[in-house]
């Protein structure tokens, strides 16, 4: 009852925030690419570079893995690489991906993803098991665009749904495992300029569903490490949970944007929770950060 509960207050959110228009002013936001961030420097009305290059740093504290109560921080500064060419495009919020269909309202492809490694600390439950390592994933992806829209006192909005369907593999970057498949369909919906000129604010929710080799990567406890408190466990394939995200970006200056975003994963219902190792029905987690662009080329994108 309460996954259910949050899901309706969620997908309530999401329809008062796309339906707040005033019905004359939906005009569509023609020729615009159905992939375009609209949490990134330039407005909707601007044409976006071919590629840029710049800084970015943050933190971001995230669970373990899912419905773990321990906790993973990460701080980290690096250079940052845009690339929006026909067909491969890196960042913009999307990560690395590889377009095949663009279309007005439908884009498919390939996208990329991960997770951190995290360890098997003492007083865990998952003490004197194996480590979690770096979880890498690829696979196909379509976004379809429901609809765009312009605010009477300025600003536009976006409405997407996303599918992805992906292989993960975890490695310790000195051998490489395959743990299976996961499927992602999210909804996500966008607005810039609404409140204040160049912010954007942004939120989703997606569930999430996986085959038994990935489930088993974190709730699997074989007789091997099957202790008094920690029985052994057959993980299973199914529902592994709902996440929702809130986030917004807002201009520093030209040339820097900062951004915060807050998070839920919300695991209640899941096909292992039952496992010794889920701990926690829901979690949280909370990025912020900015990105300083430093040169950005004068060819321009095609979409």
């Amino acid at each position: 009852m309460f996954l259910k509960s949050n899901h309706a207050i969620v997908i309530g959110c999401l329809l008062i925030c796309a339906t707040n228009v005033n019905a004359e002013e939906q005009n569509k936001i023609k020729n615009i690419s159905v992939e375009r961030n609209l949490n990134g420097f330039e407005n909707l009305n601007e044409t976006l570079s071919l590629w840029e290059v710049g800084v970015g740093g943050g933190a971001i504290e995230v669970p373990n893995y899912p419905a773990s109560s321990q906790r993973n921080t990460i701080t980290a500064a690096a250079p940052y690489v845009v690339y929006r060419g026909d067909i491969f495009r890196v960042g913009d919020g999307n990560g690395v991906r590889a377009v095949v269909v663009d279309k007005n309202n439908l884009e498919a492809g390939l996208s990329f993803g991960g997770a951190f490694s995290a360890d098997s600390e003492n007083g865990t439950v998952r003490e004197g098991m194996p480590e979690l390592d770096f979880l890498l994933e690829i696979g196909p992806q379509a976004i379809y665009k429901l609809k765009d829209y312009k605010f009477e006192n300025g600003g536009n909005a976006r409405l997407n749904a996303r599918l992805q369907v992906r292989a993960a593999f975890s490695t310790d970057f000195s051998t490489i495992d395959d743990r299976g498949f996961v499927l992602n369909p999210v909804i996500t919906y966008q607005q810039r300029g609404r409140l204040f000129e160049g912010t954007a604010l942004s939120t989703s929710i997606g569930m999430v569903f996986a085959t038994e080799r990935f489930q088993d990567y974190f709730y699997e406890v074989s007789d091997e490490f099957a202790t008094d408190t920690r029985p052994a466990y057959n993980a299973k394939s199914g529902y592994l949970g709902t996440r929702l995200r809130l986030s917004v970006s807002f201009p520093i200056s030209d040339s820097i944007r900062g951004f915060a975003g807050i998070g839920a994963q919300i695991h209640s219902g899941a096909a292992n929770e039952n496992s010794p190792l889920y701990e926690k029905d829901i979690t949280y987690s909370a990025s912020l950060g900015f990105v300083w662009r430093l040169y950005k080329s004068d060819s321009k994108a095609h979409w």
